[in-house]
């Protein structure tokens, strides 16, 4: 497909720097432009990798008998060797880095030749009409089919979805005449994995770390005032991830034009020191360079601006650092720095204690008084604390770290980013009382930052979940020793402007937790880069293995621990369960590092299937999910009293009291957030996890509201459970759990009190574990220091009779990125949901909309997410829509299920 670039176009002004040889600034004299290139796009891919082309980054080993479902915490291994016999692109390849390799002589040079260019899909004259037209971002699997049984390809590690694979993508792109002189790039924002690009049959580079964003210089390539070929090649292995990766261009893709002498890719680095209400310094380092070949003298200049609540510049400049010559010779970067004093700033800090204020640095670069490029740096001003006894201080205030793991999948889109949907997912994490997210385990899409910076959450930003050792056979470990520190470096210089972004983390549960020295020496030096990259935030890796003892722990400057603070396999209930088995040992870290401030990077691992319950009921706090205990592994479900776990893991009860037996503890990151897809410990037949305090769909899980009560104290809440759906239970003993932010509450069933219990000391849950089933009301009164607080009722429904439609948005955008999330409801002549309706609905739409995905948070289904049709799980069901491309009116989605009356909801639909 074709795209002009002159059209209708995306176009953002970005910070920029001086010009390049004279006689090519009246070409120049634009700002540098920046063009969303996702629509348009055809792609191919093989059916499969036996039958794909031989244009191969590197060889790669054989995988053999890899067991899917081994448990999270196994120990990593050692990469098995592989004799290069085939001729492969690698060292075409490992130039795209060397802008992030620091010393010269370990930079790559270009081999002559140019492989694949006599290949037919890198041509421009191959016939792809019979390849399926697609947008970005592009998720290949994640239609399916999901792929089932013990011995199925794709096991539930990755999802059972059909993410490995060869594909390519191709587009057309006219580059006019008077944008001759110009440097000219390709911006992949990810794309999954070992992605290699040709324009007009020449190999350009490529990347083959997934998640990271980088850069490919069109311009020697190009030809102007004439269409351009891109040719993009994806190789997906199997086997290469602990979890759902995804596949293909799955995040956005950009054509930046730019004068020749301009801001350096993430050239830009504003820090903020001595900050307070009154006054904060703002230092400003700016990194310019000049593709021509010839010296060039620039001006620079910037000015910074406050931005409002929706991102705009406001006003006129409230600072101005002082202007700056920068003399950049031909084919070379050149930095300046400056700084300046703001009174009176608008800092940034985490919602709710505090607002997340922003400004933007506006850099203006001429060349013999010509403005030749603007480039645009948005940024926070805060001060950071790390407390080895109080935790984080933001702004001198002191914020206990609420906060979760998120995986990048957003449920039935896949990998492909949307930012509607990652603002979804943030919106309810932040209902609960979520102020902070760990990034895990993988550089996350540049919008979800823009996300965090602009909502008030901490961020936790990881790169790696493998070093040198490997946990899958076909993982990172096999491009870490060639790629580390292009991938590091880049990771910092991207995200380094992000006042969200509170620390680096380089290792999560590496292998190398085992190996002693050696494995310390290897933090060392990844320790070093992220120093020599920024020295304003801390850095940090999570440790499920290593104890205060071992060499690993003393390298980072803060302790993450997963599982280990709590304890793990630690109790009577996880006693003779086989793997890491550890006592709680934040006390002997705290001694041990008396400076370093400790943090829980992951906790609790519960396990939980929304509206599933499970007799008998365990009577202590925490247990694993053993046989029958708390699990059917026939039906492939979690029992959601909240009180089940992974072998590893601990319930939010047992988290809970290791953190207020530590106060030192900074605060922790909950094993997760979102139900993700993959990793569905520990029933790996199923498709997705059980971990989530919200399922995939988007449906609030009963731990939802323990959280909500522990991080949200003042909020007067109380939440009920299970549902009082109970027919073949009457007489028998059926235990109600009440999640209150309140210290005191009683229980009425039926009218007649059960007991009135009183919150004792590391308990965190109203428990009444004698209660007989009868249908009708069960309903809670709490208190707080003795005053009302909150009540909830929960009543046996009559059978299900009414659909009911909610969209969380009726009014979207036609621009395709824009979505309306609809929850279905199955209600009874009252409107009470449900609690076990299991219908099977259709969907239908009408006018200019379409379906884009639907689900119901059932962690054992395989129903594709294309499908337009679905049964409800325990209630529930989501429907994604969104509207057809410039097309505007009224979209009408009709849902029908047998012997109910159909139900219609209307979403309108404007201009983009």
């Amino acid at each position: 497909m074709r795209t002009s670039l002159h059209g209708k176009l995306i176009i953002f002004l970005l910070l920029a720097l001086p010009l390049s040889p004279f006689q090519l600034f009246a070409q120049t004299k634009s700002p540098r432009e920046r063009i969303l290139i996702n629509e348009g796009w055809r792609f191919f891919k093989y059916a499969s990798m036996s039958d794909a082309d031989s244009l191969i980054y590197d060889v790669r080993p054989v995988v053999i008998n890899e067991q899917d479902d081994k448990p999270a915490d196994s120990r990593p291994t050692e990469a098995v060797k592989v004799e290069r016999k085939a001729s492969v692109l690698k060292p075409w390849i490992m130039p795209t880095g060397n802008s992030f390799i620091k010393d010269p002589q370990r930079r790559h040079s270009r081999p002559t030749g140019n492989p694949g260019t006599d290949f037919p899909f890198v041509q421009k004259n191959f016939n792809d009409n019979t390849w399926e037209p697609i947008d970005l971002p592009h998720d290949w699997a994640i239609k399916g089919p999901f792929q089932q049984g013990q011995n199925s390809e794709v096991g539930g590690g990755m999802g059972r979805l059909p993410s490995h694979g060869v594909a390519w993508y191709r587009k057309q792109i006219d580059i006019p005449s008077s944008d001759k002189g110009k440097s000219i790039y390709l911006d992949i924002d990810g794309a999954m994995s070992y992605t290699m690009v040709w324009i007009n049959g020449n190999l350009a580079g490529g990347w083959p770390y997934g998640y990271s964003s980088w850069r490919i210089d069109l311009s020697p390539y190009l030809l102007y005032g004439a269409a351009n070929q891109l040719a993009i090649r994806l190789d997906n292995p199997p086997s290469s991830s602990r979890w759902y990766p995804g596949g293909g261009i799955y995040r956005n893709v950009w054509i930046t034009k730019t004068s020749p002498v301009h801001v350096a890719q993430w050239g830009t680095f504003i820090k903020t020191r001595n900050v307070s209400s009154n006054a904060a310094t703002i230092d400003l380092d700016l990194t310019v360079e000049n593709t021509s070949r010839a010296k060039v003298s620039s001006s620079v200049s910037t000015n910074i601006y406050i931005l409002n609540s929706q991102g705009e510049r406001t006003g006129n400049p409230v600072a101005r650092f002082k202007p700056a010559i920068i003399q950049i010779p031909g084919k070379e970067t050149a930095t300046t720095s400056g700084s300046l004093t703001l009174a009176k700033p608008r800092l940034w800090g985490p919602v709710p204690e505090q607002q997340p204020n922003r400004y933007v640095a506006v850099t203006t670069v001429s060349v013999n008084g010509e403005t030749t490029d603007t480039y645009e740096t948005t940024f926070g001003i805060r001060d950071l604390r790390f407390d080895p006894e109080k935790g984080v201080f933001v702004n001198g205030q002191r914020i206990e770290l609420k906060g979760v793991n998120q995986h990048h999948d957003l449920g039935a889109l896949g990998a492909a980013f949307n930012k509607l949907a990652a603002q979804r997912q943030l919106e309810l994490l932040r209902e609960m009382g979520c102020n902070a997210i760990r990034m895990a385990h993988n550089p996350p899409a540049p919008e979800l930052l823009e996300l965090t910076d602009s909502m008030g959450f901490l961020v936790v930003n990881e790169i790696f979940d493998g070093w040198e050792l490997k946990k899958t056979p076909l993982d990172f470990h096999l491009i870490f020793p060639d790629w580390y520190e292009q991938d590091l470096r880049a990771l910092i210089r991207r995200d380094r402007n992000h006042p969200s972004v509170i620390m680096w983390s380089y290792g999560n549960e590496v292998g190398e937790q085992y190996t002693g020295e050696q494995g310390a020496n290897l933090a060392r030096k990844l320790n070093l880069i992220v120093k020599d990259e920024d020295t304003t935030r801390p850095t940090t890796l999570s440790m499920n293995y290593a104890k205060a003892h071992m060499p690993l722990p003393g390298v980072s400057d803060i302790i993450s621990l997963n599982y280990q603070g709590e304890g793990i396999r630690n109790g009577a209930a996880y006693a003779g369960l086989k793997g890491i088995n550890t006592p709680p040992v934040f006390p002997e870290f705290h001694s041990r590092f008396p400076d370093k401030m400790i943090l829980s990077s992951e906790n609790a691992a519960t396990l939980s299937s929304r509206g599933e319950y499970i007799f008998p009921v365990f009577k202590g706090n925490s247990a694993p999910v053993l046989g029958s205990q708390g699990g059917d592994s026939v039906r492939l479900q979690v029992s959601a009293y909240e009180l089940y776990t992974v072998a590893f893991g601990a319930s939010p009860d047992k988290v809970f009291g290791s953190m207020d037996k530590h106060p030192f503890v900074a605060g922790g990151f909950v094993w997760s957030g979102w139900d993700y897809l993959g990793e569905p410990s520990p029933y790996y037949q199923a498709r997705s996890s059980y971990f989530g305090i919200i399922d995939l769909a988007g449906f609030k899980k009963d731990r939802f509201y323990l959280y909500q009560a522990r991080w949200r104290p003042e909020l007067p809440m109380a939440h009920i459970l299970p549902h009082w759906n109970w027919p073949a239970r009457t007489g028998e003993i059926t235990p109600v759990h009440v999640f209150s932010s309140a210290d005191e509450a009683e229980l009425f069933l039926n009218g007649k009190s059960q007991g009135r219990k009183k919150m004792q000391e590391y308990e965190y849950r109203f428990r009444w574990d004698d209660v007989r089933y009868e249908p009708g009301e069960l309903r809670v009164v709490t208190y707080k220091n003795g005053k009302s607080w909150a009540n909830d009722t929960v009543r046996t429904t009559g059978p299900a009779q009414l659909l009911d439609l909610k969209a969380d948005r009726n009014n979207i955008r036609s621009d395709r990125a824009d979505l309306s999330f609809i929850t279905l409801k199955i209600s009874d002549t009252a409107g009470q949901m449900v609690p076990t309706a299991k219908n099977r609905l259709r969907f239908s739409i009408q006018g200019p909309g379409e379906i884009v995905a639907t689900d119901n948070g059932d962690p054992a289904s395989f129903v594709s997410f294309a499908s337009h049709e679905r049964e409800a799980f325990n209630g529930l069901c989501l429907v994604i829509v969104r509207a057809k491309k410039g097309q505007t009116g009224k979209i009408r989605l009709v849902a029908e299920a047998e012997g109910l009356m159909p139900q219609t909801i209307t979403i309108n639909t404007t201009a983009d």
